[in-house]
């Protein structure tokens, strides 16, 4: 067996590497070829078909263009609500309610929101309850502050009713303040004022500024109608009886007036000779 020294072998291996690779990239390339013999002519049809049939497919595309709306950053960065519902307790542990028909949380405050037809519902320290609507309000969710404008209506549960423009609702202590003018009615009557307060943890309303109150009766007054009159026969006895009468007590008269005298003489006595038996009397 002849041996063949192994430095003249080395050029004899990379000749034979090197047309294995080069045979190698001859069929990739020969493959690719034949891949884009078979693509672009199908290409070319569908380029072709689509021209064809664009005037059908273009009202397709535009409806789906519509189904996709554009997003408006604005609205993206404010935060919108419908029917906010939200629920607390104030600081003596009675609970309050807060909703409104939507709400727009303000892009530069995150604990405000803006919200449309509110309503407040709020227990007083005493169990009664009050709801105050409006037409807009601002709610701070931190300070549990509700800020009211446009025809404000607060209803009380004893039945007082008023109506303002703009008033503000401290729910963690049970308080409102308006000072805009007020006109409204109660179980006692009517009342204007020119801004009102409710404190004392809900149970007492009052009224500030210059207030005007209309009292009205509880309760109608009926006509009282005159007493009626005595039969003529009864009168006529009671005249003719007191005609008898009136000699006998004129009679009686002297002798009644002798025997009050005698009494009192008689008493007079008495006296003296109790005072002439004391001592030293």
């Amino acid at each position: 067996m002849v041996s063949i020294p192994e430095p003249a072998l080395r050029p004899a291996v990379r000749r034979i590497g090197d047309a294995r690779d080069a045979g190698a990239a001859q069929v990739r390339h020969s493959r690719r070829v034949a891949v884009l013999k078979r693509l672009l002519p199908a290409v070319g049809v569908g380029l072709l078909l689509l021209t064809a049939m664009w005037p059908r497919v273009a009202p397709l595309w535009e409806r789906m263009r519509f189904a996709f709306p554009a997003i408006n950053l604005r609205d993206a960065r404010e935060l919108d609500m419908i029917r906010p519902h939200y629920v607390g307790t104030d600081r003596y542990g009675h609970p309050f309610v807060v909703t409104a028909a939507s709400g727009r949380q303000l892009p530069h405050r995150q604990d405000l929101m803006s919200l449309r037809a509110p309503r407040a519902d709020i227990k007083t320290h005493s169990g009664a309850n009050i709801v105050i609507t409006a037409n807009t309000a601002i709610y701070q969710s931190q300070t549990q502050v509700l800020d009211l404008f446009g025809r404000v209506t607060v209803v009380h549960q004893n039945g007082t009713r008023f109506v303002t423009q703009s008033a503000r609702v401290d729910a963690a202590s049970n308080q409102a303040e308006g000072h805009q003018p007020v006109t409204g009615h109660g179980p006692s009557g009517d009342v204007t004022a020119q801004g009102f307060r409710i404190f004392d943890k809900g149970d007492r309303i009052l009224f500030t500024g210059r207030s005007d109150l209309l009292l009205r009766s509880a309760k109608p007054v009926a006509a009282t109608k005159p007493p009626a009159g005595l039969p003529a026969s009864v009168a006529a006895a009671a005249r003719q009886t007191d005609a008898e009468a009136r000699p006998l007590l004129a009679a009686a008269r002297p002798a009644r007036r002798h025997a009050i005298a005698r009494a009192a003489g008689h008493h007079a006595r008495r006296y003296a000779a109790v005072r002439r038996r004391r001592p030293g009397g």
